[in-house]
């Protein structure tokens, strides 16, 4: 009868090993060093700790060696790239090996060798942060000692420490919705809610401070409060494409990956950043594959749709176009009302009613500015101890309304007009020349004359790529039917002040 095992806390290859004479054990242990070694000499020391290093000895069972990586990702690229060499590289340090199994995460049983320092590697970083712990198992004994060496410290960073911090005035509660941001609010808010994934990935767009990054924290607060389970990672593109230079410059990109490989909800903000930066792009799309085939969420925002980000690949772009695109569109004077209503409120400083309107009349940009427009004139009637008017609102904005009557563009003019005539802002480009649309078309270059500041040439190029002798007839056509016809005039002069307002 055999003895019983003493302590039931032993693993399975500390009994195996303890019931094995020393010898044996460490001539396995030897054999796998020499594997390694083999391995990072005929593959490259960049292949190797990308995708080798982290390879662990768990047993071997009669003509079967097992071994054991962290994430079902390396498992998957190491069992179909490098699963023959494998096989042959142990068949020839023990004969009686035949097959070789990669499989996932049995740590307790692993045997892990500590790679041997490299010539060109980085110098040591002092810091907390750069500790890492390698294990190193004594076959004969079971004992297992930490071993400090250097690392970029991303191994050990929380999901926590890397996403960025949450503005907790964004959540959807907070959020004033119209027509120019429904689609995208709606969509936000069935991936907050959702169990399963909706669509993959949801991508928001639109211009700056209409929204977007407002809606991202929404989705990630209300994750982070009705599903506190789920790893939820926000960062800007920017700070992915630091991340991933540092994990290039301390050799350490398999944490990277295994990191941002093992999140529920990956969303980055202003995905435009690495558009012409070749690496990150790549990494970035191979960030995406392996969460959408893993069926996690990702959430993109942007300035741009994706097939008009330039410096982007094609195949990134299409990637970012396979879920549902939402764009959010430039408010309109009823959604620029209510969100004045709505931050007048929180304020707590009563602002007449005519001020607000006002104010959603001049300031178009964007909602960033409507913020700190009403935050200057309550903060100036509060410092000052005058009552809030719309001639003190016009004087303590002065810079701000007069930077905002500089802003009407052409093709917002196009776009004025086109919806005036009722025809589609794409008859402003093309070659029809029948009245119904040359008229609105001469209009709107006649108002791009006035109201911008571009050349004749620059405005026959937004018009189709006609000549400047074409927008100089325009001009004078309109100025000729504005003399001669007072309905025409009345039009044309309503259309200006709409855009001038």
């Amino acid at each position: 009868m055999e003895p019983e095992d003493e302590g039931h806390g032993r693993s399975p290859i500390s009994r195996r090993m303890a019931e094995t004479n020393a010898p044996h054990a460490d001539e396995l242990q030897r054999q796998w060093a020499r594997v390694r070694a083999r391995l990072r000499e005929e593959c490259g020391a960049q292949t190797f700790r990308a995708w080798l290093r982290t390879l662990t000895l768990v047993r071997r069972d009669g003509d079967a060696v097992v071994l054991s990586v962290g994430t079902k990702f390396i498992r998957d690229r190491v069992s179909a790239q490098f699963a023959d060499r494998l096989r042959a590289l142990w068949a020839g340090e023990a004969p009686g090996v035949t097959t070789v199994h990669v499989v996932l995460g049995q740590s307790g049983d692993a045997v892990e060798l500590q790679d041997e320092p490299e010539a060109a590697g980085p110098g040591p970083v002092e810091g907390p942060e750069t500790e890492n712990f390698i294990l190193d198992t004594n076959l004969s004994s079971g004992h297992v000692m930490s071993t400090p060496t250097v690392s970029s410290g991303l191994a050990g960073e929380s999901l926590r420490g890397l996403s960025a911090p949450l503005d907790h005035r964004f959540t959807f509660d907070n959020f004033i919705t119209g027509t120019p941001n429904e689609l995208a609010f709606a969509a936000a808010r069935r991936v907050a809610e959702s169990e399963t994934v909706p669509f993959n990935p949801l991508f928001l767009y639109g211009g700056v401070g209409l929204g977007k990054t407002h809606l991202m924290h929404a989705i990630a607060w209300h994750i982070r409060e009705r599903h506190p389970q789920r790893r939820v990672l926000y960062l800007s593109a920017e700070k992915f494409m630091y991340q991933f230079i540092r994990a290039l410059r301390f050799k350490d990109t398999v944490a990277f990956k295994e990191l941002f490989r093992s999140v529920d909800v990956l969303m980055i903000d202003d995905v435009q950043f690495i558009s012409g930066k070749d690496s990150t792009q790549d990494e970035f799309f191979h960030t995406f594959n392996a969460l959408v085939d893993q069926n996690r969420q990702v959430v993109i925002s942007a300035d741009k749709s994706p097939n008009d980000l330039d410096g982007m690949e094609d195949r990134l772009k299409s990637r970012l176009g396979w879920g549902l695109v939402a764009d959010i569109h430039p408010t309109d004077y009823e959604l620029r009302l209510g969100i004045l209503q709505s931050k007048a409120e929180d304020l707590a400083v009563p602002i007449p009613p005519k001020v607000l309107e006002f104010l959603a009349h001049k300031i178009t940009s964007n909602v960033r500015e409507l913020e700190g427009a009403l935050i200057r004139i309550s903060a100036h009637a509060q410092l000052v101890g005058r009552e809030i008017t719309l001639e003190s609102t016009a004087e303590s904005l002065k810079d701000l309304l007069k930077a905002n009557d500089k802003r009407v563009t052409i093709e917002e003019i196009q776009k004025r007009v086109a919806a005036h005539f009722n025809i589609r802002v794409a008859e402003m480009h093309s070659a029809r020349r029948s009245r119904a649309v040359a008229r609105p078309r001469q209009i709107a270059m006649y108002l791009s004359k006035q109201l911008t500041q571009r050349s004749l040439p620059d405005i026959g190029r937004k018009f189709g790529g006609r000549d400047h002798t074409t927008v100089m007839h325009a001009v004078k056509k309109v100025d000729e039917l504005r003399a001669a016809d007072r309905h025409f005039d009345e039009d044309v002069d309503m259309l200006r002040r709409m855009l001038e307002s």
